[in-house]
C-alpha cells in the first residue's frame, strides 16, 4: 500500500500539472492524426500509393516514436522530467510544421521521424510525474483525465482540417511569409503544429515533482533491471498489454476512414472531418473521465483488478462496432455505430497505464512506460494502417477500402477477447503477490 511518509505537491498544483501534461498531449495525437486526414489532397500532390500512406501513417512513426521512447523513458528516471517534455514538445511541434514544406515521400517520411522523436518524450515523463503527484488510490482519474487527450486530440485535429478543406474551395491556394503559396493541406500542418511551440515554453517552467520510492523494495532504475522485472512476470504484462495493442491496432487503422467515407459513401474529406470530430469530442473525453472515475471507486470498493476488468469491457464495445460500422449501407449509420466504438476506445484508454502503474515499481515506472509505449505502438501502427493498406492495394481493391477496414478488428480482436479470462487470473495473481511481500 502507500507509504503515509511520502510527500506530494498540492492537490491544486498536481492537477494543474496534468492539466499542462494533458494539453501537450493533444497537441501529440493532432499532429500524429492530422496526416491521415489530409491523405487524398497529399495523394494527389505528391503522387503517393494507398501502400506508401501506409507507412507514412505506421512503421515511419513506430520505429522511432518507440525505439526513442526506451532512451526517454531511462532518461525520465533519473533525470529532470519537465525539462525532457518540453523538449520533445518543441521537437515534435517543429517537425509538424515541416510537414508542410514536404515536396515528396522521403521529404514528409523525414518529418514525420521528427514527430516521433519529439512524441516519444511525453507520455514516460507524464505518467512517471502523474504517478509520483497522486496516490495510489487517486491515480484513476488524472492518469484518464491525461488519456481523454486522445479524443481531443483526434477531434481538433478533424476540425482544423475540416475548416481548411472547405475554406480550401474558395481559396486553393494561400500565400505566406517567408515560405511563399502552399496548398490547403501544407497550411492545414503549420496551423496543427505552431501551439506547441507556446505549450513547450509554459511546461519548461512547471516544478517537478518529487520521485517516489517504493516501500520495503530496493530496485535501480536501470534498463536491464526493468526488462528483468517484466519478463520475469511475462504472463500478467503480456495478457495485461495485449488488450491495450488490440485497442491502438483498431483505433490507427481508423487514420484510413477519412478516404473510406470518401470511396465509399461519398462523402468529401471536410465533411467526414467535421462530424467526426464533433463525435470525439462529445464522447471520447466524457467517456474517459468516466471510467477513470469509476476505476477509483471500485478501487476504493477493495476490487484492485478494476483498471483491467474496465479494459475488457471496453474491448467488449470496440471490437464488435469496429467490424461491422464500415459495413453499414449508409455514412451516417455507420458514424452512429462510430460512436459507439469509441466509447469502447475511450474507456479501455482510459485505465490501460493505471493498471500497469499499479503493478510496477515507482523506480522503474518511466522506463517501463516507455517499454509499454513501444510495443503498443509496434502492434498499433505496424499492424493498424498497413493491414489495411496492404488489404486495399492487394485483396480487396483500392474501391473497398471499408472491407479492408473491417477486416482488422476482425482478425486481431477475436483471439485476444479470448484472452479474458486468463488475463484477468494473471493480474489479480501479481496484485496478491505484492500484498504478500
Amino acid at each position: 500500500m502507500n507509504d503515509p511518509n511520502r510527500q506530494y505537491p498540492t492537490t491544486k498544483y498536481a492537477w494543474y500539472m496534468v492539466g499542462i501534461l494533458t494539453v501537450a498531449y493533444i497537441l501529440s495525437f493532432a499532429d500524429l492524426y492530422v496526416l491521415g486526414l489530409l491523405i487524398e489532397p497529399i495523394k494527389d500532390d505528391l503522387g503517393l500509393s494507398d501502400s506508401q500512406i501506409g507507412l507514412l501513417l505506421g512503421p515511419t512513426f513506430a520505429i522511432i516514436y518507440a525505439t526513442m521512447g526506451l532512451l526517454f523513458g531511462y532518461l525520465a528516471d533519473k533525470k529532470r522530467r519537465t525539462w525532457i517534455v518540453a523538449a520533445g514538445v518543441f521537437i515534435w511541434s517543429v517537425a509538424t510544421v515541416t510537414s508542410g514544406l514536404a515536396k515528396s515521400f522521403v521529404h514528409l517520411f523525414i518529418a514525420r521521424i521528427g514527430v516521433g522523436v519529439g512524441a516519444a518524450a511525453l507520455s514516460p515523463c507524464a505518467m512517471s510525474m502523474i504517478s509520483d503527484s497522486f496516490p495510489r488510490e487517486k491515480r484513476g482519474r488524472p492518469i484518464a483525465f491525461y488519456s481523454a487527450a486522445f479524443s481531443l486530440g483526434v477531434g481538433i485535429a478533424s476540425l482544423v482540417s475540416a475548416g481548411v478543406l472547405a475554406w480550401a474551395k474558395a481559396v486553393p491556394e494561400v500565400s505566406l511569409p517567408l515560405v511563399g503559396a502552399v496548398a490547403p493541406w501544407q497550411f492545414t500542418f503549420f496551423v496543427v503544429g505552431l501551439p506547441g511551440i507556446f505549450v513547450a515554453a509554459i511546461m519548461f517552467r512547471v516544478r517537478e515533482p518529487k520521485r517516489q520510492r517504493t516501500p520495503g523494495l530496493e530496485i535501480k532504475p536501470r534498463f536491464d533491471v526493468m526488462l528483468k522485472h517484466v519478463f520475469s512476470r511475462w504472463k500478467v504484462y503480456g495478457s495485461f498489454v495485449a488488450f491495450i495493442c488490440l485497442m491502438t491496432i483498431c483505433a490507427y487503422s481508423q487514420g484510413w476512414n477519412a478516404p473510406m467515407f470518401q470511396r465509399t459513401w461519398g462523402w468529401e474529406a471536410q465533411q467526414y472531418a467535421f462530424v467526426n470530430a464533433i463525435v470525439l469530442l462529445a464522447i471520447g473525453p466524457a467517456t474517459a473521465n468516466l471510467a477513470g472515475w469509476m476505476n477509483d471507486k471500485w478501487f476504493a470498493a477493495g476490487r484492485h483488478d478494476a483498471p483491467l476488468k474496465i479494459m475488457i469491457i471496453g474491448a467488449l464495445i470496440f471490437v464488435p462496432t469496429g467490424i461491422i460500422a464500415p459495413l453499414m449501407p449508409s455514412p451516417w449509420i455507420a458514424m452512429g455505430i462510430y460512436a459507439i466504438n469509441t466509447v469502447g476506445i475511450a474507456t479501455t484508454m482510459a485505465t490501460g497505464v493505471t493498471g500497469l502503474m499499479n503493478i510496477t515499481p515507482a523506480e522503474i515506472r518511466g522506463q517501463t512506460v516507455a517499454f509499454y509505449y513501444m510495443v503498443i505502438s509496434f502492434a498499433g501502427l505496424f499492424l493498424g494502417p498497413t493491414t489495411v493498406g496492404w488489404m486495399s492495394d492487394n485483396v480487396f481493391g483500392n474501391e473497398q477500402l471499408n472491407y479492408a477496414v473491417a477486416i482488422v478488428p476482425a482478425i486481431y480482436g477475436i483471439p485476444i477477447l479470448l484472452l479474458s479470462g486468463f488475463a484477468l487470473r494473471a493480474y489479480r495473481g501479481e496484485l496478491a503477490r505484492q500484498t504478500a511481500d
